[in-house]
């Protein structure tokens, strides 16, 4: 019998989870922790693992090794309709010739419900994603998100504990992804159900997560909340790839007091965030957001000498890009109060950058991202 209203969120659990296609690795020895009801994002440049582990959840790909846990129970080896979560992908996958309705309750054929159970669970689906009234429009008689609304109306309409999201918005224009964002957000919040979202847009992941993990080269870089992520990155790929980030070349020599005491060029500066420890050669890392840019000749410690190489308006901002003395370019960010910049393209000025917002980071090379993984992600693209 057809239960309504019986969703709730699931736990997911990856542990030791690898995928070899070949002698090519697309996930290697991935360990994740899902809360039950929380919005969990998989962020990535493409090839770096994140769609092929989404696929081991599902159960459309076979792990090489390791454990998927759906509620402490291991799934690893289940088929897909044996378990208990759902998929939106990017394409959409309606079939062009049933209605609104039809697409909705293709799932329910195959479950025990009668006439009218199917029809109040197709109701309600598409109440939930703000679609009453189109239950007899075919998908081509739809817009771009309208028909991802079809989709995740047909994926919640067989109350999944876990709902799984392949890029669902890549293919919607930038105003209406905005849109959707939220309403995506402010759905599984209000179903409790547990989302896995996958996408390699950094302001999808930090404006709908409750934890994400940066995913790079088949291995995950950092998880956490994303402000967490965002303010304390813990590798180079992850500060320049959520995110923008102003990455320095330095040399430090250890820590004295809270602080790590670094060179850039020939100043001393103080950083007090990251590995304050370090030794030897290192960025120095910071965001555009927390640099300032004072008159040339300004007094204070973490000042650099820098000419102003840009200004570039971005609508509510700009950015005032400087070529520090040795050659590092640093970009601040100045909101658009309606005044215009005190420092002009050209000019000479000094470079704050605050010792409580300096953040080290090992100077070390990143994993690389084997062309073949993009291959390996192929099929659900």
């Amino acid at each position: 019998m057809y239960a309504p209203r019986a969703m709730a969120g699931g736990e997911v659990q990856l542990v030791d989870l690898v995928k070899r296609f070949g002698e090519f690795t697309a996930v290697a020895g991935v360990n994740l922790d899902m809360p039950s009801g929380e919005f969990f994002s998989l962020l990535g440049p493409s090839g770096c693992g994140k769609t092929t582990t989404l696929r081991m959840i599902a159960g459309f790909e076979r792990p090489t090794s390791g454990r998927i846990l759906l509620d402490g129970e291991d799934v690893a080896q289940t088929p897909p309709h044996r378990r208990n979560v759902n998929t939106v992908f990017q394409s959409y996958a309606l079939f062009p010739h049933l209605n609104v309705a039809d697409n909705v309750a293709f799932g329910l054929k195959y479950k025990k419900v009668t006439k009218a159970e199917r029809a109040a669970a197709v109701a309600e689906a598409l109440s939930l994603v703000q679609l009453t009234g189109f239950e007899k429009r075919k998908p081509g008689q739809l817009s771009g998100g309208q028909q991802q609304r079809v989709a995740l109306a047909r994926a919640l309409v067989l109350r999944p504990r876990v709902l799984l999201l392949d890029e669902p918005l890549g293919a919607l224009d930038a105003r209406l992804r905005k849109d959707l964002q939220v309403e995506l957000k402010t759905l599984q919040e209000s179903l409790g159900i547990t989302f896995v979202f996958v996408t390699h847009d950094q302001e999808e992941a930090l404006t709908m997560s409750d934890r994400v993990a940066v995913m790079n080269g088949g291995r995950v870089e950092q998880s956490g909340p994303p402000q967490y992520i965002y303010e304390e990155p813990a590798t180079l790929f992850v500060a320049d790839f959520l995110g923008v980030s102003n990455l320095v070349p330095a040399e430090a020599s250890g820590r004295v007091g809270a602080a790590c005491m670094l060179k850039i060029g020939d100043v001393p500066m103080r950083a007090a965030q990251g590995s304050v420890d370090a030794r030897g050669s290192v960025k120095a890392m910071i965001r555009p957001e927390r640099v300032r840019i004072e008159d040339q000749g300004a007094l204070g410690e973490n000042r650099l000498p820098g000419l102003v190489e840009h200004l570039v308006f971005l609508g509510s901002f700009r950015e005032v890009r400087v070529r520090l003395l040795g050659g590092a370019l640093v970009t601040a960010v100045q909101a658009n109060d309606g005044t215009e910049s005190v420092h002009a393209q050209g000019s000479a000025v000094s470079v704050h950058l605050p010792a409580e917002s300096l953040r080290v980071l090992p100077d070390v090379p990143e994993p690389a991202v084997e062309a073949e993984a993009e291959a390996a992600e192929a099929p659900a693209s």
